[in-house]
């Protein structure tokens, strides 16, 4: 019987994509699940407005947010530093499509959110990430090669491919079509991976008719 197969779109600089790695991966080690893993690079700019649009209860809502991700990691033992500056994660979102294909993704990707949450790593800066792909086994020629070439192209259809499904955010995960926003929806997912007649009752229940 194939393994129930779950898309999970994810970005490197999203606090709640790193706390969520340790869940989704029991999905593969526990429960059969097999994670097709996609980059959906946030851009904070075109959700969050400019830093000058940001008004005193956005700032309030950020750093709420920082400190609730900040206690998923520390009761995961992870170490998380607030970002310095505004990422763009292209370099580390295409690293992760590379090293896919080249056989050594969960090293990649371990590494880089462990590092760029540490403050030990620019995910925006090609060189800090072709160092990662090289400590994990990968090519540089190969790499700048790929990021030179037909990365860009297929790093946007991907974005636009997810946008048509309706992701809007990270970590999404989506399963026979239906997604699922957010580390706190895991639970959920599993529920409709282990038990899918809750799909068809949710869907019936919706569609309905009042007596």
């Amino acid at each position: 019987m194939p393994k129930p197969v779950v898309r999970v779109y994810t970005d490197y600089k999203s606090p709640y994509a790193f706390v969520a790695n340790r869940r989704l991966f029991e999905l593969e080690d526990k429960h059969g699940v097999e994670l097709e893993w996609l980059p959906y690079t946030l851009r904070v700019a075109e959700f969050m407005g400019t830093v000058e649009e940001r008004t005193p209860h956005f700032w309030r809502k950020v750093r709420y947010a920082y400190m609730d991700a900040r206690r998923y990691a520390n009761a995961q033992g992870l170490v998380m530093k607030g970002p310095r500056r505004i990422y763009d994660a292209f370099h580390a979102s295409v690293g992760m499509l590379f090293a896919q294909r080249h056989g050594f993704f969960r090293s990649y990707h371990d590494t880089v959110f462990r590092r760029f949450w540490s403050h030990e790593l620019e995910i925006d800066d090609l060189g800090d990430i072709t160092g990662v792909i090289v400590g994990c086994g990968g090519s540089t020629g190969a790499f700048e090669a790929y990021v030179s070439g037909p990365a860009r192209a297929e790093h946007h259809r991907i974005i636009d491919e997810a946008e048509a499904l309706g992701v809007f955010g990270v970590p999404t995960m989506v399963f026979n079509g239906e997604l699922f926003w957010g580390g706190d929806r895991i639970d959920m997912l599993l529920e409709r991976i282990e038990r899918p007649e809750t799909i068809e009752a949710a869907l019936g229940s919706r569609h309905r008719k009042p007596a």
